[in-house]
């Protein structure tokens, strides 16, 4: 998308339309966890047509990230942002009035494709329509969303089964995005800028080779992780290795399309030449293997350990999402000045308050330890909001506007498959743990949390080697400006 010199003076409104139904999109990823049992009853179904209602949602989400952001770089944001939100709603319509799981099945998978479209617009208008200390800001509020969005879920849902019943309560955890996104399509209509230039030839820009490679990659990798219920890893373990060459393929076509100055789907010069661009997705995506995959852990652990309702299980881990919601709106406005060491602080944050729960489970166990954690959850989500907004931002300043769409999107992929794995690994040993300590939930909790930590831990390292790497880069850059200077003296 070609923009005027001049910024938009209907840029904050338009990322707030983007970013509600970006929310909604995020949100869906979590919100139906505490309605798996009341879709049981409703609807009928074993556990593993109700396991796909989540999983599929997540797994065809990571699915078309990239090739999401790619056609938004191609054929304009505004109208794949317009594609996709029309999608999402009407597929949000069609789960909530589905008649069987098999139907709401199918349902969720095509509401998990046009989620996965539609988000990686939003990091590309936030590149287009922002510079500088703004674009830090607008990053910050696109932080507080994705955080903000996984944490709250457990609690929306808890309140709309509250509100509408178990029997059909689950339903409305759906229809509730269709007025949201109708009035988000109406405003948006308005709002986001119009593309210049050409319109692109869908045959000629789209790398339909490349879709084809990344997609089946990624689906190797997802499909055994949130079959993780069904013992997926033992079951699909050979799905790997194939993910190992579909992905050296994939590279290798994306490097033969630019010697042949064709336009790629991800092209590879992004991780190579890109500044700071390689080691900020790692950081994200090691990052969301710990702090995505908690959530599940302590919705078991509340609900089947201490007996709460769904609602309750939501506002005992509140403190983290308010605690994110406000450290990722002010992280946005010092990114500019304090780079990654706020990445580096929030990380450090983020295992120091899980750390503490995990000790809390396990030497205090005590039926009211959901107030007895507040406070470490809420200062973890201090942390946790200090590293997601900062590093968007920071992995994404030196990306070419032309690839914005297309490195959101890539970012996000490994922000699902970290979530994807976190879950699985995080889960699994939650549930090892039961059997062999007598249904002993705060220990289960604990070597659970203590893995998140594992996690989070192996972000800071790579966020402090990438603090060190910029420091490098910035004394280089000096001295190549002092020496180049010194004749002129």
């Amino acid at each position: 998308m070609t923009l005027t010199r001049e910024a938009d003076p209907r840029r904050w409104k338009a990322l707030a339309v983007t970013l509600t139904a970006g929310f909604m999109g995020l949100l869906d990823v979590s919100i139906v966890n505490v309605a798996l049992p009341s879709i049981q009853k409703g609807i009928g179904g074993d556990a593993g047509t109700a396991q796909w209602v989540v999983s599929g949602y997540a797994l065809t989400f990571g699915l078309v990230l990239v090739s999401g952001g790619r056609l938004g770089d191609a054929l304009g944001r505004r109208r794949m942002f317009l594609i996709a939100l029309a999608a999402f709603v009407a597929m949000s319509a069609f789960a909530g009035a589905a008649p069987t799981g098999e139907v709401l099945v199918a349902a969720r998978l095509l509401q998990g494709c046009a989620a996965g479209m539609l988000t990686p617009q939003n990091t590309g208008l936030i590149q287009d329509l922002f510079r500088g200390a703004e674009r830090g800001r607008a990053f910050g509020v696109f932080g507080s969303v994705v955080g903000i969005s996984t944490a709250v879920g457990p609690v929306l849902g808890g309140v709309i089964l509250a509100v509408f019943g178990e029997e059909h309560g689950w339903r409305w955890v759906f229809f509730v995005n269709v007025p949201i996104g109708a009035f988000a399509f109406i405003l948006a209509l308005r709002l986001l800028p119009r593309a210049e230039g050409r319109p692109a030839r869908l045959r000629s820009e789209i790398d339909f080779l490349g879709v084809l490679l990344l997609g089946l990659a990624v689906l190797c990798v997802l499909l055994p992780l949130v079959e993780s219920e069904r013992d997926g890893p033992r079951r699909l373990w050979w799905l790997f290795p194939i993910a190992v060459v579909l992905g050296f393929a994939f590279v290798r076509w994306e490097r033969r399309v630019v010697r042949h100055e064709g336009t790629p789907l991800m092209d590879v010069r992004l991780f190579t030449e890109t500044p700071g661009y390689t080691p900020g997705a790692a950081i994200g995506a090691v990052y969301f293997c710990g702090f995505a995959g908690i959530w599940l852990v302590f919705a078991m652990f509340f609900q089947q350990g201490l007996g709460y309702t769904p609602l309750e299980s939501g506002l005992a881990v509140t403190p983290f999402a308010v605690g994110a919601a406000v450290s990722a709106a002010v992280a946005g406005r010092l990114v500019a000045r304090w780079g990654r060491r706020l990445t580096v602080a929030g990380l450090s944050l983020v295992a120091l308050g899980l750390g503490v729960v995990a000790l809390l489970a396990w030497l205090a166990p005590r039926p009211d330890l959901g107030l007895v954690v507040a406070l470490p959850l809420l200062v973890a989500g201090i942390g946790g909001g200090m590293v997601i907004s900062p590093n968007t931002t920071l992995t994404l300043e030196c990306v070419p506007r032309r690839m914005a769409g297309v490195a959101g999107g890539a970012l996000q992929t490994g922000q699902r498959i970290g979530t994807a794995i976190g879950t699985a690994v995080l889960a699994s040993v939650f549930r090892a743990v039961l059997p062999v300590s007598d249904n002993d939930f705060p220990s289960a909790l604990a070597l659970s949390l203590l893995c998140a930590v594992g996690f989070v831990v192996v972000a800071l390292a790579l966020g402090i080697a990438e603090l060190r790497a910029r420091r490098a880069r910035r004394s280089n850059d000096q001295l190549l400006s002092a020496t180049t200077a010194a004749p002129y003296e």
